[in-house]
């Protein structure tokens, strides 16, 4: 981790930092290979998850947006969640032995 601080460091370019604390870089030269695009990455505060950049940053590290999204303060958007996958908290949809029964009037097709 010390490595890839100190070349940020010394080839990174800081862009932004998102409500999570990461901290987002664009490499600052391009001597060698000039039309080539700059290389853009992503400091991770805390547990290393892609799950936890935020769509603002998404787009622009993929290069899909050549700047960073502003955020929006829309009242339906939630905070992030981690991803539980593979943990005790994950989502189940049904437990064992709770499958949901088809309505009274559902009867399913029979090929003649």
């Amino acid at each position: 981790m010390i490595i890839i601080k100190i070349l940020t460091t010394l080839k990174g370019r800081f862009i932004g930092k998102d409500d999570y604390g990461n901290r987002y870089y664009e490499e600052r030269f391009l001597f060698v290979k000039p039309l080539r695009r700059p290389r853009r990455w992503v400091l991770y505060s805390g547990e290393v998850e892609a799950s936890k950049v935020p769509a603002e940053w998404y787009g622009w590290l993929h290069y899909t947006l050549e700047a960073p999204l502003k955020k929006l303060p829309y009242d339906w958007i939630q905070p992030h969640q981690a991803n539980k996958t593979g943990t005790p908290e994950a989502y189940h949809p049904h437990k064992k032995g709770t499958k949901n029964k088809p309505d009274k009037g559902y009867e399913p097709w029979q090929p003649s």
